[in-house]
């Protein structure tokens, strides 16, 4: 009977991770429905080489310092309940490697790609598991502190914080350091648009997002037991909400539109499992206006060149969600109820405090020793010059 049980929770887990996978497909094409033309060979290579530096990077050291299992330490990890730790450790996978997809939107058209890869080490060996085990596996007794303090543990469900806010707060160092693209703005202050090059694309990736966002959410539970249908229809509910805001405040803007639902789903992922669903409406909608006032402002009048929004979609929306947990988790508002505003807040700014200092290590690190940015003639390329020579070659042979 454990052997099944145990086989069921790892199918269970498979699945979940198999869906967050594919929501790496949705990464790369919002990403390439979004830059220009010249940059969508760069962008689709750099989300699978990064998803692949990341797996080295977690395998060998992050998930160790996150939960203190080590694969290679012996045979019982890899047989023991199924070989559960190994989907698991898959599953969660897949939520950090969202973090360098998360960044690889915000610097998108002219950030080198081997220095982004070494970052990508860094982040996903280091930063993020630092976090994440304090977060969700009690590291360092913060999480006793805070319940002893508060009444209750710093509550993220699914991750707006661990995963998505650590994701944009991480990313604003990085597009900082790097400064504009070329001809974003004028001497005389003005934006010139660089507008999306590929709606479809685009409206693709915000799908795929969205359809594999369920298997986040939903499969965080980590065992069939602990499945919840509420999580889904809070999901659900924050999605519909961060569209339909989003549709209002964009007026009627493509781009914004199909940013709105995953708006809407970062700022759920912490409280669905203990939000009444008409919370998660109102904590979708509000992520789904934020990230459009707030990409209007940083794009606009801050001249900040983050070119998907990911510091307001994940980063805002993201510590926006950690705080609604602590709203609408709330018995007073129709939640389930054992968790505290105080400890979300706490545990939030903690998340933005870890990656705001692992952002500016790392990025300023590689920009001191070897330097982030293209040179002018491959960002007027379009890409690293390797990476473009290899495209270059493939369009002659086939109009040969």
């Amino acid at each position: 009977m454990e052997a099944l049980k145990s086989g069921s929770d790892v199918l269970f887990v498979l699945l979940g991770g198999i869906m967050v996978l594919a929501m790496h497909a949705g990464f790369a094409f919002l990403e390439l429905g979004t830059v220009r033309k010249k940059n969508q060979v760069n962008a689709l290579v750099k989300i699978l080489t990064d998803f692949s530096i990341s797996t080295i990077a977690y395998f060998f050291i992050g998930y160790g310092i996150a939960y203190g299992v080590h694969f290679y330490a012996g045979a019982e990890v890899l047989s023991a309940r199924n070989g559960y730790d190994l989907v698991k450790f898959f599953f969660l996978l897949t939520f950090a490697a969202a973090i360098p997809a998360i960044v690889s939107g915000g610097i998108a058209e002219r950030a080198r790609f081997n220095p982004q890869l070494a970052a990508t080490f860094a982040l996903v060996g280091f930063v993020y598991p630092f976090f994440e085990g304090l977060a969700w596996n009690g590291n360092y007794g913060v999480q006793a502190a805070l319940e002893a303090a508060t009444g209750a543990k710093f509550h993220d469900f699914a991750g707006s914080v661990v995963v998505h806010a650590m994701g944009g707060w991480i990313a604003l160092p990085a597009v900082l350091l790097l400064g504009a693209r070329r001809g974003r703005y004028t001497r005389e202050g003005l934006v010139s648009a660089h507008p999306p090059s590929n709606i479809p694309f685009l409206a693709l990736g915000a799908w795929i997002l969205t359809v594999g966002w369920f298997g986040f959410n939903v499969m965080s539970a980590q065992m069939i037991e602990s499945v919840s249908g509420l999580v889904a229809v809070n999901s659900l509910m924050a999605m519909v909400g961060g569209t339909l805001a989003a549709l209002a405040a964009g007026r009627n803007d493509p781009g914004f539109i199909h940013n709105g639902p995953l708006a809407g789903l970062v700022a759920v992922c912490a409280g669905s499992d203990l939000m009444h669903p008409l919370g998660a409406l109102a904590t979708g909608a509000i992520a789904g206006a934020l990230f459009v006032w707030m990409f209007t402002i940083t794009q606009n009048k801050w001249k900040i060149d983050d070119v998907l929004g990911v510091w307001p979609l994940h980063g805002l929306c993201g510590a926006w969600g950690g705080i609604a947990a602590g709203l609408f988790g709330a018995q007073a508002l129709g939640g389930i109820g054992g968790v505290s505003l105080t400890a979300q807040i706490a545990g939030t700014l903690a998340g933005v405090a870890v990656a705001l200092a692992g952002g500016f290590a790392v990025y300023g690190l590689i920009k001191k020793l070897v330097g982030l940015r293209l040179d002018p003639e491959a960002e007027f390329n379009g890409a690293d010059l390797s990476i473009h020579r290899v495209s270059a070659t493939a369009e002659r042979e086939t109009n040969w």
